[in-house]
């Protein structure tokens, strides 16, 4: 339910900015304003803005992929709810940190999307479910997620390193995927997390 109204709302408010300038740069992730004009809101307002139908699809169908699944297993896990709002949003400020300090004094630096949120999804259903079968369009074969998981990270790591896609925000991904295993870590050290079986995750 949770996932599919944050899709929800994610895509009216995408397709509302859309077509409203004034709107996206009020949303958008700008450091400078952050920092300087104290405008803390755009640290989460920013993941319901995306640039176009392509770059919203792409993040929404991942998260809708992954979310469903994760939103019923935090139920089980012992986290419920209020873990995968945790998690979805705790990934989202996370993979903000990096551009927060870098670019604070940018006062032309913008940044959109819900990719870091769904980095830290996606790096958190690796670490619960690292032997989960995961089937690509375009790869005949399932991949086990924690494979997925890592190979994702060390290509982000490549083209951010290498300044490749220079219009994609590869840092942030992989901010998005260190607050995911963060909460993951964290929740275990307190006993929080919890296995099909009921029984708390040793740390």
């Amino acid at each position: 339910m949770i996932t599919y109204l944050i899709t929800g709302i994610t895509v009216v408010v995408s397709f509302i900015c859309f077509n409203n300038r004034l709107l996206f740069d009020k949303l958008s992730l700008k450091p400078y304003r952050i920092v300087h004009a104290k405008e803390w809101y755009r640290i989460i307002s920013h993941g319901f803005v995306h640039a176009d139908w392509v770059h919203l699809f792409v993040n929404m169908f991942t998260f809708w992929s992954f979310g469903t699944y994760m939103e019923s297993a935090f139920g089980y896990l012992g986290l419920g709810t209020g873990g995968y709002l945790g998690l979805y949003f705790g990934g989202m400020v996370a993979a903000s940190l990096y551009d927060l300090i870098r670019r604070r004094n940018d006062p032309y630096y913008v940044s959109i999307g819900a990719s870091g949120a769904v980095f830290g999804l996606l790096l958190a259903f690796g670490w619960l479910f690292p032997n989960a079968a995961i089937y690509l369009f375009f790869i005949p074969i399932p991949i086990r997620a924690k494979y997925f998981v890592i190979g994702y990270g060390v290509i982000e790591l490549f083209l951010g390193v290498a300044n490749l896609q220079s219009d994609v925000a590869h840092f942030v991904h992989l901010g998005g995927m260190l607050g995911g295993l963060l909460l993951i870590l964290l929740w275990r050290k307190q006993g929080k997390l919890y296995n099909a079986f009921g029984e708390a995750y040793r740390s």
